[in-house]
């Protein structure tokens, strides 16, 4: 599935997938991959499956990233 990451002004500012990678630790972290190669890290994934805490971890990236807030994660079709 792809998405977008658009800005509060409606400026997409990167287009890709989410994926989930493996870390040095063996725990599986929910990443955002963009159409250029870049992975944009979240929080690892709960061993029961719950991303709230990935999820936020991931827009924190984003901040980190793009240094604003009120970013919204919108899937294509």
């Amino acid at each position: 599935m792809r998405f977008v990451v658009v800005s509060s002004s409606g400026q997409v500012l990167a287009r890709g997938a989410l994926c989930v990678l493996e870390d040095a630790d063996g725990d599986l972290v929910l990443a955002f991959r963009t159409e250029r190669g870049k992975v944009i890290e979240g929080g690892k994934i709960d061993a029961d499956g719950n991303l709230d805490e990935a999820g936020q971890k991931l827009f924190r990236s984003f901040f980190q990233v793009w240094g604003m807030t009120g970013l919204t994660l919108t899937s294509q079709s």
